[in-house]
């Protein structure tokens, strides 16, 4: 057992959420248990004060922050919002805590703070406007470096330091960031994309007043392809390397860039896939994390001779890690059969969820993924398979993830378990335009948007339904986001291919869309298509599922956010109505939320509600619990 294990919540963190409503354990499905069952995230601590971390947390049926005193094992809830809070940071003393405060999901708010053991809360950066959170840093000193972005002044930076106004040190129309502060707080890392594509940053180094030190642009103002990422400063003082990510290779690995000399220093690092990197507290050593092939683990690579040597983890997927002053790492595991858990090196579980109301326990297991590669236009494509027990052909979910710059994983997750629950198989594509495979595959789907990914989709398709796990007259697409306007574009483009849709805040209305969303959204909306909807509106009306509504013939749901950002509730409306005057079979919930929800209840409503759907028009008989 470890020091976290058996520490309790305050009464007054226990009590909030008491009333949410809670089926029993004993009657409870599986699947609305795997939801419900009480999480933590991966605990981050002050780094000058380690026994300080923050958390995240689902115990009171919605997601929010949670302090830690590891010396005391006390734990009590920091915010207590009606539509969740995940955005937060420990200052470097651990005496604050930051949180990110919107409205209703909007994600357009300001900065708040509240004293690590509790007190009222303060607006942490008073004189700045709401505006959209571009990155956070804090120094030891009490300075923060604040990101924001507006609809109006584009990207912004300032220095806000205690007592004084903030002041603003960077702004750029195109989208922008912070991307650090050193550990002795003379240096800023702004990542930025003023060059005009917003899929590969570069990054400029500058003092506290806004004046440059250093810049490293592999766009080469913009005619490469080549992204950076700032990972971090070197966590002593006078060390002014900058641990970076680049894409020098064809894939995302680290490299050291020092800013006040200009010296780089690649890494040896000889690992298929892609490569994240974090310091060790004392910067002898990088903790790196290997993604490859949907899988991830961890390796501890030593800056002093290059040795590169395996943290043990189990198989599946590291969904954080942190290396702890003692040298030990916690990190966030799991699989698709295993709920995650925050474990240590020290072969100890750091953090164990607090127990929920209603005495759900621990998330039932699912079944293990298997992996199918599958012969696509533009290579191999990916994806990852769960099927119930049985024989097939099974009535088949094409769970599409968002992004689109993101990837599946054998990784813990509670809808596609639902699914399988209820006697479908579940495929999970890694299509064109996914993180994980390589530069290339990710760069992809650019000027094509939409269209090259539901080739790979396709091809996927045609071999699920030849190889017998598919059902050619059930077959499902479905998706959030990214997924979700795949979704209704492949019910438009494909509709003698699919049975049934199921969109999840989806764009529908591309031009209406790009009008309507946060200004960063329009910045990568312009890299995707090469321009806006008035430059290249062939573009834009080729990858719009409004382009295509009349050509779809599956029934449709959709459910989205009325304060949804990033995928706007009045394309989806144009959409909607256009469906409604061909009388389509389809059925449309709105909920009083942004880009989904971090309310466990809305959650299993939701899902509820597509299941009832799905087995409604297909013909699908409730599977025994």
């Amino acid at each position: 057992m470890t020091e976290s294990n058996g520490s309790k919540l305050s009464d007054g963190a226990a009590e909030v959420g008491a009333g949410a409503p809670r089926a029993a354990s004993e009657t409870m499905p599986d699947w609305e248990k795997r939801f419900r069952a009480p999480r933590v995230g991966l605990p981050k601590w002050a780094e000058d004060a380690p026994d300080r971390s923050l958390f995240v947390s689902n115990v009171t049926g919605t997601f929010e922050l949670y302090a830690w005193d590891r010396a005391t094992g006390e734990q009590r809830q920091v915010t207590d919002r009606p539509n969740g809070t995940t955005g937060g940071l420990l200052s470097p003393d651990g005496e604050w805590i930051w949180w990110f405060s919107d409205k209703d999901g909007d994600e357009f708010g300001v900065w708040m703070r509240q004293p690590f053991h509790g007190g009222p809360d303060e607006q942490a950066t008073p004189g700045l406007a709401p505006s959209y959170p571009g990155g956070l840093d804090l120094g030891r000193d009490g300075t923060a470096v604040v990101g924001r972005s507006t609809d109006e002044g584009g990207s912004t930076v300032h220095v806000a330091r205690p007592g004084a106004a903030p002041v603003e040190i960077y702004r750029h129309e195109e989208s922008a960031g912070v991307g650090g502060l050193s550990h002795d707080g003379t240096l800023i890392a702004i990542e930025h994309t003023e060059h005009g594509d917003a899929m590969h940053s570069a990054i400029r180094i500058v003092r506290a007043d806004g004046t440059t030190v250093a810049e490293l642009d592999d766009t080469r103002g913009g005619t490469e392809e080549l992204g950076l990422a700032a990972m971090g400063f070197a966590p002593v003082d006078g060390d002014s390397r900058l641990l970076v990510g680049h894409q020098r290779r064809g894939r995302w690995e680290p490299m050291l860039w020092d800013a006040a000399t200009g010296e780089e220093t690649a890494l040896d690092i000889d690992l298929p896939g892609d490569l994240d990197a974090d310091w060790y507290p004392d910067a002898s050593a990088l903790l790196v994390e290997h993604s490859f092939q949907a899988r991830s683990e961890l390796w501890r690579y030593d800056l002093t001779d290059g040795t590169l040597s395996r943290v043990e983890t189990p198989e599946g997927t590291v969904s954080g890690a942190l290396a702890r002053p003692d040298g030990s790492v916690e990190f966030l595991w799991s699989s698709a059969a295993k709920a995650p858990v925050v474990r240590s090196t020290t072969g100890q579980v750091v953090l164990d969820p607090p127990p929920a109301p209603g005495g759900v326990g621990r998330a039932p297991d699912s079944v293990p993924v298997s992996d199918a590669w599958v012969d696509g236009p533009g290579g191999k494509v990916h994806a990852l398979v769960q099927k119930p027990a049985g024989e097939g052909p099974f009535p088949t979910v094409f769970d599409i993830h968002g992004g689109p710059t993101w990837h599946d994983s054998d990784a813990f997750a509670a809808g596609p378990a639902a699914w399988v629950d209820h006697g479908f198989a579940v495929v999970r594509v890694n299509y064109r335009g996914s993180t994980g495979y390589g530069r290339a595959w990710t760069d992809a789907l650019k000027h094509r948007v939409g269209l090259i990914e539901l080739e790979d989709i396709a091809a996927v398709r045609d071999w699920a339904v030849a190889s017998g796990l598919a059902d050619p007259e059930r077959l499902v697409l479905a998706g959030g986001s990214w997924g979700g306007y795949l979704t209704l574009l492949g019910l438009g483009t494909q509709p003698d291919a699919w049975a049934l849709g199921l969109a999840a805040v989806p764009v529908a209305d591309y031009v209406t869309a790009y009008h309507d969303e946060m200004e960063a959204l329009k910045a990568l909306d312009r890299t995707l298509l090469g321009g806006t909807p008035e430059e290249v509106p062939e573009r834009f009306a080729a990858s719009s599922p409004l382009t295509y509504v009349d050509e779809v013939r599956a029934p449709v749901y959709i459910s989205a956010g009325m304060n949804d950002p990033r995928c706007p509730i009045r394309q989806v409306e144009n959409y909607v109505e256009r469906l409604e005057q061909r009388d389509h079979p389809m059925e449309v919930y709105r909920y009083d939320a942004g880009h989904g929800s971090l309310v466990v209840e809305e959650r299993v409503k939701q899902l509820r509600l597509e299941i009832a759907f799905a087995e409604r028009h297909l013909g699908v008989g409730q599977r025994s619990e």
